[in-house]
């Protein structure tokens, strides 16, 4: 009697590399697909889907590789948990980025075996997924913040001044909400420029869009820092000095290739749950000016080790960046991140680690000894390339 199989997923712009990566599952045995409902892809990924449950429902078991299809009664990341205790699988598939401890736990506490494979496109057709296509029609960027993240806030540079760190990167993968990486900012955009940011003075057009986004009409009294539009608007690496004010009173920026190149070579992005709705990083913090004044010395140490492309003064500084921020706000490491701080810092070639924005989730940002060779044997990294700026 075949084994059952079972593989979980929204598949809300099925393509190629899905059916490819049915089609390896099957080879397991019988193959039944769990897919997010509409509320889950709503309350999980703050968007509605393209094609409601139903449709998609309709599509994934129509594929020849598929027994059955269900709609996942669950939520969250852990949406499949009813399904599976109603399938009742041998062995639980998933690709290599969207493997989880969370779900690797799942299976051993219920003996089912956890098989992880790397994506790899069917045999004459280019690798497909839903992130190209997706980058296809959106090329508005994203930000990384590499040191002093908080420092944005008066509430903290009342402390001490100091400076924060970004670099803008092109949207090469798939953009998470709720996963540090000014999201919230990048879907304000969007809301004005829906595809790309238009061609004017990146700083001016940063302050457009920090006042557009903080609208003094808005209702939740939250005021977002300004290093998001700032990492967002301004191309390539970029430092901003702050000093009690919600807007910065220096920005500096270095759009050396050599530099920029070498930042990309030395960092990657380790994908984790984003962070949960109700999350608050901010309780519990503790802000005092010795602790601020270390995550500002920590910041003028990244900026000098990335122009001088010290990668040991790099890695120091950007851990001596991220244990001022959690000193000040320990909130930033609660759920699922402990665990991925203690697989990745074991590596020998991560050479240190952060999450970007406020943390609670996303993803780690690690400094590696090599970012190409780290990605061949960890199918989950990303890889970042930096926005550069337009050549006139």
């Amino acid at each position: 009697m075949p084994k059952k199989v079972f593989v979980s997923g929204c598949y809300d712009l099925l393509h190629n590399g899905h059916v490819e990566f049915f089609r390896q599952a099957a080879e397991f045995g019988d193959l039944y697909v769990g897919i997010g409902s509409d509320a889950t892809v709503l309350h999980y990924k703050n968007h509605k889907t393209l094609y409601p449950e139903q449709e998609r429902l309709f599509m994934v078991k129509s594929i020849k590789y598929v027994k059955d299809a269900f709609i996942n009664q669950g939520d969250g990341v852990m949406d499949f948990i009813p399904t599976v205790e109603a399938v009742k699988p041998d062995i639980f598939v998933v690709n290599a980025d969207g493997s989880t401890p969370e779900k690797e736990r799942f299976c051993r506490e219920r003996g089912i075996e956890y098989v992880v494979l790397q994506r790899t496109p069917a045999e004459g057709l280019k690798a497909r997924s839903s992130t190209d296509i997706k980058a296809a029609t959106c090329e508005i960027p994203t930000r990384l913040d590499l040191a002093g993240t908080w420092i944005d806030q008066p509430y903290v540079s009342c402390f001490a001044p100091g400076w924060a760190i970004t670099i803008s990167l092109e949207p090469t993968f798939e953009v998470r909400d709720r996963c540090g990486l000014s999201t919230s900012t990048r879907n304000m955009i969007k809301k004005i420029w829906p595809v790309k940011l238009p061609d004017m003075d990146p700083e001016m057009l940063a302050k457009l869009v920090f006042c557009f986004e903080n609208d003094p009409e808005r209702s939740d009294g939250i005021i977002s820092g300004a290093q998001d539009s700032i990492g967002i608007c301004i191309p390539g690496l970029c430092r901003h000095y702050y000093d009690n004010h919600f807007w910065p009173d220096k920005i500096e920026t270095c759009y050396d290739e050599a530099v920029l190149n070498w930042l990309e070579q030395h960092l990657v992005m380790i994908p984790m749950e984003p962070r949960q709705p109700g999350c608050s990083v901010v309780e519990g913090k503790d802000i005092t000016m010795p602790k601020v004044k270390a995550l500002a010395k920590a910041a003028e140490d990244c900026w000098a080790a990335i122009l001088a492309r010290d990668l040991p003064a790099f890695a120091a500084a950007y851990k001596a960046s991220f244990d001022a921020q959690v000193a000040m706000f320990p909130a930033m490491i609660q759920g699922c991140v402990q665990g991925f701080i203690d697989k990745y810092s074991a590596l020998p070639d991560v050479l240190a680690w952060k999450m970007p924005g406020a943390g609670g989730g996303g993803y780690l940002a690690c400094v590696v000894s090599d970012a190409s060779s780290f990605s061949q044997t960890h199918a989950e990294a990303i890889r970042i390339t930096i926005r550069k700026p337009a050549k006139q």
